[in-house]
């Protein structure tokens, strides 16, 4: 659907305000639905103040800082990979007909969200995940700057590090390293993402795309990213009147 880009604009960044959420490890990849992000507030009384001597600041303990821990796992190589084409349908506010390149091993798993299909490397400890079925609304950078945002807002004790991000016009794409929640992956294991959005001739994003690893899988999960991306196709049927 679109080329790769190739231009890095920033690197390095860590998370240091704390939050919920998982960071797109299992869900919630961003679509290109939110325009904006607004907050508000209200003044409250201060009444009577009482001068309070705050508590002396507290480390984390071991379980909080969930250092990051190694997974000596054979890495996923580029030359092991071969790859077929799927077709499968996803369902947001329009249903989405995706067909593109996986992975001939990875097999197809449908998810709870419907606007959401993901394919699973044989001991789940990769896989790709395709999002679609939303309106078109805006373009690849503006998700990816969405996306940016809400990593930096991960608690410290996820040791987000942004690689890269990459901005081609027409293909976004956002690569990165987190420890996911702890309830989502009891152990502090090092995860590698890449997340891609691809606009179609509109320029807006049409589908958005992402796989993760591990840190030793990085040149075999840019491999499946770019096999996707560049064959992704997005054909929508609107959804019968309930």
């Amino acid at each position: 659907m679109a080329r790769r880009g190739t231009a890095v604009l920033a690197s390095g960044l860590m998370a240091m305000i704390a939050i919920g959420g998982a960071g797109g490890y299992g869900v919630g990849w961003l679509t290109a639905l939110d325009r904006s992000v607004s907050a508000t507030g209200k003044a409250m009384p201060l009444g009577q103040l009482t001068a309070v001597t705050p508590p002396p600041a507290t480390k984390p303990t071991p379980d909080d800082s969930r250092k990051p821990q190694p997974d000596d796992s054979k890495p996923l190589r580029v030359d092991d990979l071969s790859y077929e084409t799927q077709t499968f349908d996803v369902q947001g506010t329009l249903k989405s007909k995706i067909t593109l390149k996986v992975p001939s091993d990875w097999t197809y798993s449908p998810q709870s969200d419907r606007n959401t299909a993901r394919f699973n490397e044989a001991n789940t400890k990769r896989w790709l995940r395709i999002l679609s079925g939303f309106p078109l609304t805006r373009p690849p950078a503006a998700s990816m700057a969405e996306k940016v945002a809400h990593l930096k807002a991960l608690p410290a004790n996820q040791h987000m590090t942004i690689l890269s991000q990459v901005d081609d016009g027409d293909v976004a794409t956002l690569t990165y390293t987190f420890v996911p929640a702890k309830e989502l992956q009891p152990l502090p294991i090092l995860r590698h993402v890449i997340v891609r959005w691809v606009a179609d001739d509109s320029g807006d994003v049409a589908v958005e795309l992402g796989v993760t690893g591990l840190p030793q899988d990085a040149a075999a999960l840019r491999d499946v990213i770019d096999h996707a991306s560049e064959s992704v196709v997005r054909r929508d049927v609107p959804l019968a009147p309930s």
